[in-house]
């Protein structure tokens, strides 16, 4: 699909060029030019002095220029602590087991699994015949990226034959993919390629023909289902369906069962489902639902029936069913499961006797199972700790009792379970391996409720070493998100041991903007009510000190995208706050990025953050937007990056930001910004070099607390 600006957490951090300003010192920070530019609106017109940064093509040899200043400014800053940088690196990828290989799967007559090769940085998708045999490799993504400073495979489907091999490649981390066909016999690719296509893929029955979502070149909207016969020129490639709604996200895929295709259309308030027999391609697509306006579903297919999970009446969703030979109008929806308006339903999986169901109470994320012919014997998966997360596994195949969940929590490295679900019986396939001297029992979680300023309940998940002593000394890492209902699960994540072991608390703030306290939590804010998501987390820094949880003068925060707009908004209203804080690819220029429309998905956004043509939204927007609300005052220091391809919040954004905030901050705090002038908006591709820039952060940040604060 296309993606919204929620699709971060690594951050996107630099490669120098190499033609940049080799030795050569800097005795003062980049300033960018200020040429007056105005931005034009229907309530009013406000001069934008940085923004000659926006360089659509990017190729200005000013702005690159510009970049480049700001990437030697950060080299030689952080160059004084070299040496951390480098432990911290080898430590963190220290952890990881490098030969690693995820738990296979079932589906026709293979097993399909993915596995890394010790020193190398991508993975190699593989599988075995259920019958016994030799592995057969499908895709070694090392040799595809031989050479390129980008790659990554956005997606890989199998054929129903299983003879073929469709994947999406991106050489540059736009999101633009190309795509690609292999023939599983020849280990060759076929000659068909398309272009400018998102990374969905769906099959026909017969698997001679390839559903595919093509983009607008401008805005990167998912606009048009092509429809591609395997052979023929792709540039013959059939449209079956155009979206002329600009508000909304596409994707296809094919239903688990696979003998649907099916076209997903979603906007932040409304969703629409169109499905065709896979075995009549050339068909017409039907309508599950017409779309209305809040109005949300999304639905999948099991013996001749549709599951339906959905918010029609239901704010926390319920699940409905519809005979497939009754679609096209919601008033043949039948209850399924009622709502619940403590229990938020995420998602759900299907199997010929049971249905699973995955659902958020307590602001945990948890399991449960019911039988289709007794559902009054449902039961929850059990868990062994009060804070966790689970989830669902790969499960391809409806006849089966097994079911196949992820369990973890910040202590309990991810773990694939699988449930027999007539016995209960739980079996531990996998779990992550963290190399060194990692001992789960050497580490403390702990679930807390920060109160919010207007009396709310925040949950914080908190993670520390075992023995540590709550006197207001030690150090704190707060991170948090809170936009698009995204929720931010208390998963583990091994690199941050690197700070935890160094004495700090680890924090992530549930505040509102995602889902985890139910769909209220997320409508809390956005929109109208977004300040509650700025608010929140500032709420959750004063708990945490005032509970001797952090030392006032150590507090560090993390954001990115959605979430560096939060680090943003929160370095203007609470600067005092922070010793520190990191926007990774932050959303910083709220307003005139959402006035235009050229912009890669902003049309998508607006029930997100509003509408600035209408001014009621264009005031609220304004009174936050970081860019906006910079002012002359004290900041905190700032470690701010971005990806010069990125499509989903583009590098002018975080450029223009950070020339701002050099005019007008009155305090000597370091404001490093660096643009990974290769990637987008993951960062680069490689697991290795996606460490090594986790290292580059918590380098800044040890480093900054081993100086006196200012």
């Amino acid at each position: 699909m296309s993606y919204p600006r929620h699709f971060f957490f690594a951050a996107a951090l630099l490669v120098l060029p190499s033609t940049l300003l080799a030795n050569t010192a800097l005795t003062e920070a980049p300033r960018a030019a200020k040429v007056d530019y105005q931005v034009v609106s229907p309530h009013g017109t406000r001069n934008d002095p940085y923004y000659w940064l926006r360089d659509d093509q990017r190729k200005d040899p000013k702005v690159l220029a510009y970049l480049e200043q700001e990437n030697a400014w950060y080299q030689q800053h952080s160059s004084s602590y070299q040496q951390l940088t480098e432990q911290l690196t080898t430590e963190i990828i220290g952890r990881i087991k490098q030969d690693d290989s995820s738990v296979p799967y079932t589906k026709g007559d293979y097993q399909y699994y993915s596995r890394y090769e010790t020193g190398k940085e991508y993975p190699i998708y593989a599988r075995k015949p259920v019958a016994g045999g030799d592995e057969q490799i499908l895709l070694d993504v090392n040799q595809l990226a031989a050479g390129k400073d980008f790659y990554q495979v956005g997606n890989l489907s199998v054929s129903p034959d299983q003879q073929l091999l469709a994947y999406m490649e991106d050489l540059n981390g736009r999101r633009q993919y190309t795509l690609k066909v292999r023939d599983l016999k020849t280990g060759k690719d076929l000659p068909d390629q398309l272009t400018g296509l998102s990374a969905a893929i769906a099959w026909s029955a017969d698997s001679k023909q390839l559903f595919l979502v093509r983009n607008d070149p401008v805005t990167l909207l998912s606009n048009t289902v092509l429809r591609h016969q395997l052979g023929a020129d792709p540039a013959q490639a059939q449209s079956v369906y155009q979206e002329t709604d600009n508000s909304f996200y596409m994707w296809v895929s094919n239903s688990q069962d696979q003998r649907y295709v099916m076209i997903n259309l979603s906007s932040t308030v409304s969703d629409e489902i169109r499905i065709l027999d896979a075995s009549q391609p050339a068909g017409d697509f039907k309508v599950l639902a017409p779309r209305m306006r809040d109005f949300k579903y999304d639905a999948e297919h099991l013996n001749g029936r549709w599951i339906i999970r959905t918010d029609w009446q239901a704010p926390n969703y319920r699940l409905m069913t519809v005979a497939t030979d009754k679609l096209g109008d919601r008033a043949n929806w039948q209850p399924l499961l009622a709502h619940d308006d403590k229990i938020f339903i995420q998602s759900f999986a299907l199997f010929n006797d049971y249905l699973a169901i995955s659902e958020r109470s307590d602001g945990l994320r948890r399991i449960r199972v019911m039988p289709w012919q007794a559902p009054e014997k449902a039961f929850y998966v059990k868990s062994d700790e009060a804070a966790y997360v689970t989830g669902f596994e790969m499960n391809a195949e409806q006849n089966t009792q097994l079911l196949r969940y992820t369990y973890t929590s910040l202590t309990t490295p991810a773990s694939v379970y699988q449930l027999n679900m007539a016995t209960g019986e739980r079996t531990l396939l996998k779990q992550q391996e963290v190399l060194g001297d990692f001992d789960k029992a050497n580490y403390v979680t702990e679930r807390v409720w920060a109160p919010a300023a207007d009396g709310v309940k925040i949950p914080v998940s908190l993670l520390y070493r075992k023995g540590f002593k709550r006197d207001g000394s030690a150090p704190l890492y707060q991170y948090a998100y809170g936009s698009y209902g995204a929720s931010m699960d208390p998963s583990f994540r091994s690199s941050v041991l690197s700070l935890v072991d160094r004495g700090f608390v680890y924090a992530i703030a549930h505040i509102r903007g995602g889902q985890e306290m139910g769909r209220h939590w997320y409508e809390d804010g956005k929109l109208l009510k977004k300040i509650n998501t700025f608010t929140d987390y500032i709420a959750v820094t004063d708990y945490l000190v005032a509970e001797k949880y952090a030392a006032k003068d150590k507090v560090i925060g993390m954001g990115g995208s959605a979430g560096g707009l939060l680090m943003g908004a929160v370095a203007n209203m609470a600067p005092e706050k922070y010793r520190g804080l990191v926007a990774h690819v932050p959303f910083v220029d709220v307003v005139t990025t959402m006035l235009d429309e050229s912009i890669p998905l902003t049309t998508n956004e607006f029930d997100e953050w509003g509408n600035p043509k209408q001014k009621e939204y264009y005031d609220y927007m304004l009174s936050y937007s970081p860019y906006d609300q910079v002012s002359a005052q004290a900041y905190p220091a700032l470690l701010v990056t971005t990806g010069l391809h990125d499509s989903q919040v583009q590098y002018f954004e975080p450029a223009k930001w950070v020339a701002r905030l050099r005019e007008l901050k009155t305090d000597t705090n370091p404001l490093l910004f660096r643009t990974n002038m290769e990637a987008g908006h993951g960062g680069k591709s490689g697991r290795f070099a996606r460490l090594a820039e986790t290292a580059e952060e918590y380098a800044f940040i040890l480093n900054l607390l081993a100086q006196p604060a200012q």
